[in-house]
């Protein structure tokens, strides 16, 4: 005689499963809102830094085109003028985080000093290194 057992399994999953599924699927999201709150930050970082670049390039075409020294009186509304078809040469800059001011100076600056600085909380987060902007 021989014997045999017939267990009927249901179908679908069991609790301690669908637990472990969860856990993964909440660890695979979280991991993917700090890639992109690094992402977010990075390119913010990149914008700030353009921004700085672009004025400092317009500082310099001013100091050129009109044969200003070091140290000589620039307002900021010559760079940026007061309105979009006047004169100047870029529009004013819009920090790409809130928690960041833009600041600008009075005076054609130093070589491998900016014209503009960047204010706020953490503003050393976005700035360029110290010794990449020494030609600018």
């Amino acid at each position: 005689m021989k014997l045999t057992r017939t267990t009927k399994r249901a179908n679908g999953m069991t609790l301690l499963e669908l637990t472990v599924v969860i856990l993964v699927l909440l660890s695979l999201i979280s991991i993917l809102f700090v890639g992109a709150r690094a992402w977010k930050k990075g390119s913010d970082r990149a914008a700030n830094i353009m921004n700085i670049r672009n004025v400092q390039q317009a500082v310099r075409a001013h100091q050129n085109m009109q044969g200003l020294l070091e140290g000589a009186a620039l307002a900021d509304t010559v760079i940026f003028g007061s309105g979009p078809a006047t004169e100047g040469y870029l529009k004013r800059p819009t920090p790409p985080a809130t928690s960041l001011t833009y600041t600008y100076g009075t005076t054609v600056p130093a070589l491998g000093t900016l014209y503009l600085a960047v204010t706020g909380a953490d503003a050393a987060d976005y700035a360029p290194a110290t010794g990449t902007y020494a030609d600018w």
